[in-house]
């Protein structure tokens, strides 16, 4: 069947992160991940203690760079790893690990402002929480989305509040949506986080999470399953509750629905998680990342269904 979705080059029936890049840039687009060292509010002690159970002692920063090293130097090791399959390609600085506006504003003008000027990176994408944002630093993100392509991804996981108390996010509802219209209106890039498959939600309850975010005007939305990782706090909830870890199957029904919830606008930048072998404890289907990504492909297709379905049929019905 002929793919008609407008924001996809190829058999994909969501709007791809690469078809975005290329439209936007006209080029290849990779994510340098990084890692500044920085800690964060729910660790320190400011709002909570120990992070989300979820995360791991690098702090979300699995995939980030090497934060003994400066940040120039895992920008070019990064860099040249990736122009080896794409040597035309431009890059973006990621600062991925922990909570990259939990600092000073002159902490976070040495972290930011070299890769501002550098010719060869085009912007920059900031993970943060909606916690962690002051007033000055709304000012220096709107400056910087001024001078260079800005991101702002922004942790949600879930709009459950239950389920916000049991991973220890330490953050409300209301923080969240409230800063993601401040961005808004100073015209800065958000992208969603979410986690599927957190301890007993629902699919519905996942996809409420999906609609309460089409509300929100988001650009973005990174859609994750939730694994459980060696040495962390869910490690030992799971190995003392045994709650339900979604199969592979329920998963991938369940994003597709969520994608056919999302407004066909906001770019998806990705699908599942991609742990490291070694790190999973469950679910261990997880460290097969594109056959997950190819058994959405296939149910969107047999199915005929696209993102953004749902949202039109709703409009057609009103």
């Amino acid at each position: 069947m002929e793919n008609k979705f407008k924001y996809s080059d190829d058999n994909k029936r969501y709007h791809t992160l690469t078809y975005y890049y290329k439209k936007k840039f006209n080029t290849k687009v990779c994510k340098v991940s990084l890692n500044a060292n920085f800690t964060c509010p729910n660790i320190d002690g400011k709002v909570g203690f120990g992070g989300c159970i979820y995360c791991s002692k690098l702090g979300s920063g699995d995939y980030a760079g090497n934060p003994k090293e400066s940040l120039n130097e895992q920008f070019e090791k990064g860099k040249e790893m990736m122009q080896r399959k794409w040597p035309n390609a431009k890059f973006i600085a990621y600062f991925q690990a922990n909570t990259n506006t939990y600092a000073p504003i002159e902490r976070l003008k040495e972290c930011f402002e070299p890769f501002i000027e550098r010719n060869d990176c085009i912007g920059l994408s900031i993970a943060t929480r909606s916690d962690s944002i002051t007033d000055e630093c709304l000012d220096y993100l709107e400056d910087i989305n001024k001078r260079t392509f800005l991101i702002v991804e922004l942790g949600l996981q879930t709009i459950h509040e239950k389920t916000s108390k049991l991973i220890n996010r330490c953050s409300t509802l209301n923080s969240f949506d409230n800063m993601v219209k401040k961005l808004k209106q100073r015209n800065i890039n958000v992208v969603a986080h979410i986690i599927n498959g957190l301890p007993y939600e629902t699919e519905e309850m996942m996809i409420d999470t999906v609609k309460h975010l089409n509300d929100l005007n988001i650009d973005g939305i990174k859609i994750h399953m939730l694994g459980v990782l060696k040495d962390t706090p869910l490690e030992k909830y799971y190995q003392k509750h045994k709650f339900h870890i979604l199969t592979k199957e329920e998963y991938v029904n369940i994003v597709v629905k969520q994608l056919e919830y999302l407004n066909e606008e906001i770019v998806i930048h990705r699908l599942t998680e991609d742990p490291k072998k070694d790190d999973i404890i469950e679910p261990t289907w997880l460290t097969k990342k594109f056959t997950i990504l190819n058994e959405i492909d296939k149910i969107m297709s047999t199915r005929d269904l696209y993102q953004g379905d749902m949202i039109k049929e709703k409009k057609k019905n009103e």
